[in-house]
C-alpha cells in the first residue's frame, strides 16, 4: 500500500439504540404486562363486588323472614375466598391425668437400662449419654420426682 491509497473504512458498530433494534420484543413485553395487570385488577374487583353483594343481601334480609338459599357453586378457581385458608383450626387442649410417681420411676429405670445398652460412636456422644444417665440416676435417687 502506498500513501496515496486510502485504506478501507473499519466496520461501523450499530448506532441505533437497543430499544429501536428490538422494537417487536419491547412491544410484546409491554402488551403482556398490561394484559396481566388488567386481568389481576378485574379479578380482584369481581371478588370485591361479590363480597359487597353478599353483605347487602344479608343486611336487607336481617329483619325479614327469608328462605334459605344455598350459595352459588364455585365455577372457577379465581372466585375462591382465601380467608378460609389462612384461619387456623384450633382444637381444644385436653389435659391428661398426671402419671403416678411410681410409674414415673419405672419409666426412668427403663430409660436408664436403654441408655446403658447404647454403644457410643465417638467421645462427644459418650459424654452426652453419660450426662443423660447421671440425670436419670439423680431422679431415681431423689425422694420425690419433679412435676413436668
Amino acid at each position: 500500500m502506498t500513501m496515496g491509497e486510502a485504506s478501507p473504512p473499519a466496520p461501523v458498530p450499530p448506532t441505533g439504540l437497543l430499544m429501536k433494534r428490538c422494537k417487536f420484543i419491547w412491544r410484546l413485553l409491554l402488551l403482556s404486562n398490561l394484559a396481566l395487570g388488567a386481568f389481576l385488577f378485574a379479578s380482584a374487583k369481581r371478588r370485591d363486588s361479590m363480597e359487597i353483594n353478599k353483605r347487602t343481601a344479608q343486611k336487607s334480609h336481617k329483619g325479614k323472614a327469608s328462605v334459605e338459599v344455598p350459595p352459588e357453586p364455585i365455577t372457577s378457581s379465581f372466585d375462591l375466598n382465601y380467608d378460609d385458608f389462612f384461619v387456623p383450626v384450633t382444637t381444644p387442649v385436653q389435659i391428661k391425668a398426671p402419671i403416678p410417681e411410681e410409674q414415673q420411676r419405672e419409666i426412668f429405670k427403663w430409660m436408664l437400662e436403654e441408655k446403658r445398652k447404647l454403644k457410643p460412636k465417638n467421645p462427644v456422644e459418650k459424654k452426652q449419654i453419660d450426662e443423660e444417665k447421671a440425670i436419670l440416676k439423680h431422679f431415681l435417687r431423689a425422694k420425690s420426682i419433679p412435676k413436668f
